[in-house]
């Protein structure tokens, strides 16, 4: 399809990006585009005014902060996952960024557009929650956070714009697996642990309606082990209604995978420690 009838403008600073996006209905952020100018394609998205915040350099960089990293929106995923600080301290972020797409997509979209896409399984959210990262928001109200796991259930306030992902630092104690849609490379499922003092964080997409942390999970394996055996049986205790069957995948095996995928995360994430 072709492209529907927009306008486009380009601020110079963040402030005039929020009142364009307040003051006008029908206004979408155009960062990356990676998923927003496919679905404008398609019609799944329709948009009267795209707002391109892509020359905002403050939202950019990725810096240590007193407890973790501090990640701008705009950073590509490439630039994510080649880090070395992210590399040494937020590992599940990192593998997430470079299981997107290809070279071409990881150039260009970027940590806000995939924490932000709608309607489909992206790889940063579930490492983000695994992570217990924060969002940092700005809107007309100024600057606001929500947890990854809010975001991810859609509670961000109309008018916002995802500014930062701010990360506790885990050292090597985090992964990330992914079975991926060979055609799309958006995740048939994708799981991300981060093993901490208090027990494992444990986090899917792809399998579920959305990118969910599993409580349930992460108490059923807390003390370990983290034997296969022992994590596919965690993950056999869960409600089945739980995992979205599609692409010809069923529940059952949908939770079986996610178990799989897990369980080769904390033996990834376990090794670290030892």
């Amino acid at each position: 399809m072709i492209l529907t009838e927009f306008d486009y403008v380009r601020p110079t600073g963040l402030d005039e990006a929020l009142t364009l996006l307040s003051g006008t209905r029908g206004a979408r952020v155009l960062a990356g585009g990676q998923s927003l100018l496919p679905d404008l394609r398609t019609g799944a998205e329709h948009a009267r005014l795209l707002v391109d915040i892509r020359q905002l350099a403050d939202l950019r960089g990725i810096g240590r902060t007193a407890d973790g990293i501090r990640i701008g929106a705009l950073t590509t995923l490439a630039e994510l996952a080649t880090d070395p600080l992210v590399l040494a301290e937020a590992p599940e972020l990192a593998a997430a960024a470079r299981s997107n797409g290809d070279p071409q997509v990881r150039n260009l979209g970027t940590v806000g557009g995939n924490l932000a896409a709608a309607g489909r399984a992206t790889d940063l959210p579930v490492a983000a929650l695994a992570a217990d990262a924060v969002v940092e928001l700005a809107g007309p109200g100024g600057r606001s956070t929500l947890t990854a796991e809010e975001f991810a259930a859609g509670s961000a306030p109309a008018g916002t714009v995802l500014t930062a992902l701010l990360v506790p630092a885990a050292g090597q104690a985090a992964a990330f697996e992914k079975t991926a849609d060979r055609a799309t490379r958006y995740p048939v499922c994708a799981t991300a642990v981060r093993i901490t003092p208090n027990g494992p964080r444990i986090a899917v997409t792809g399998a579920t309606s959305r990118a969910l942390r599993l409580r349930g999970v992460e108490d059923r394996l807390r003390g370990g082990p983290y034997s296969t055996d022992a994590v596919l049986a965690a993950f056999r205790a869960e409600p089945r209604e739980l995992f979205v069957p599609g692409r010809g995948t069923s529940a059952e095996y949908l939770g079986h995978l996610a178990g799989v995928l897990t369980a080769r995360a904390l033996q990834r994430a376990g090794r670290a420690l030892a």
